[in-house]
């Protein structure tokens, strides 16, 4: 905790938790800077420092290189670190999803997990037949494919490996029907997933992972932009005359260079971009070709986002709002819009003001 001077006034560890957390920071007035690093679990402490009226900084863990080349590195040392960033409007943030866009995420993540665990089941199938010589060209898990795992002759283990395995399919089948469920609603209630449909190779699923995972669209100014931030553009190495590109840099969020991926490999063989894949396939192979049609999809869908985007009533920012009634007390109660109350968790957090 540091002054606008710069002096440090507190510097210690504090165990995570809504109480000692506002124990803390408590008396500070509302509106206060608190700048924290991306750690584990950290959604709870920026929603608490909204709901209790202060400005939360998220750190962007890849662009902080003050803590991430210093020689002596602690919670305390990185503590004062970020407190004098940000201090001087110097400490390089990353965008905090409103919650609703976190429960979205976690959503369509968790349904990705889910079928991710299935198909692990259904290769551990495929290995346990193959190791007696067995094939079937046909889905294992269809009515015909049931009867024909039935009727192989197989030791008791291998055997009892195939019918844990149907059984955790079928039970995950349950699951995921349910979250596909809530997921056609999320997507009913969005005008936006119609709109990305639109486009070549993507579905609701992946409209709606596009959208989580993107959030505010008018973040990103251009198209280009966005594909830099999705990790789709090539690196670059320059030195004077000579410019060298690599391979595209992989930064930002994986989940959303992964759909897109996905979608391309449909998109890839529709009117719309055969001609494209394929003439940078013949020049660069295919890899890089179904790459390029990833960015030129996520390039549509800026566009088509960017234009669907409505503008809403102006609205007075944080810190207009608190320079307008400033509060010097101690703040004791959150927000009365809040809907988040915080129970104290386990583990430490670094906090700094």
């Amino acid at each position: 905790m540091v002054t606008e001077d710069g002096t440090v006034q507190l510097n210690k560890n504090v165990v995570s938790g809504s109480t000692p957390m506002l124990r803390l920071i408590g008396d500070l007035p509302s509106g206060t800077p608190v700048g924290f690093e991306a750690a584990f679990g950290w959604s709870w402490l920026a929603d608490l420092l909204e709901a209790y009226g202060f400005e939360a900084h998220l750190v962007h863990p890849l662009r902080c290189k003050a803590i991430a080349s210093a020689r002596l590195k602690n919670d305390k040392v990185d503590a004062a670190t970020l407190a004098q960033l940000l201090r001087a409007d110097l400490l390089p943030e990353a965008w905090i999803a409103p919650p609703a866009v976190r429960q979205l995420r976690a959503l369509l993540r968790h349904r990705t997990g889910l079928v991710r665990l299935r198909t692990q089941q259904q290769n551990r199938i495929h290995a346990v037949v193959a190791d007696f010589g067995y094939d079937r060209s046909g889905s294992y898990l269809s009515g015909p494919g049931r009867g024909w795992l039935a009727g192989l002759e197989l030791p008791a283990v291998s055997r009892e490996i195939i019918t844990d395995a149907l059984a955790v399919i079928d039970a995950l089948a349950l699951l995921i029907d349910r979250i596909d469920g809530e997921l056609r609603q999320h997507a009913k209630a969005d005008p936006r997933v119609k709109v990305l449909t639109t486009l070549p190779g993507v579905g609701q699923f992946t409209a709606l992972v596009m959208l989580a995972e993107i959030g505010d669209i008018t973040r990103f100014p251009s198209a280009r932009k966005l594909a830099s931030w999705a990790g789709l553009t090539p690196t670059v190495r320059g030195s004077d005359l000579h410019v060298r590109h690599g391979h595209i840099s992989k930064q930002g969020s994986a989940w959303l260079r992964w759909v897109m991926n996905q979608a391309a490999q449909t998109a890839k063989r529709s009117p719309e971009f055969a001609g494209t894949y394929a003439a940078i396939a013949k020049r660069r192979g295919k890899k890089i070709a179904t790459i390029a049609i990833s960015r030129k999809l996520l390039t549509r869908a800026w566009h088509l986002l960017a234009e669907a985007q409505a503008p809403g009533p102006a609205t007075p920012d944080a810190s207009t709002a608190t320079a307008a009634q400033p509060q010097t007390g101690r703040v004791t109660t959150p927000r009365a819009s809040s809907p988040y109350r915080h129970e104290p968790a386990t583990g430490r957090a670094r906090s700094s003001d």
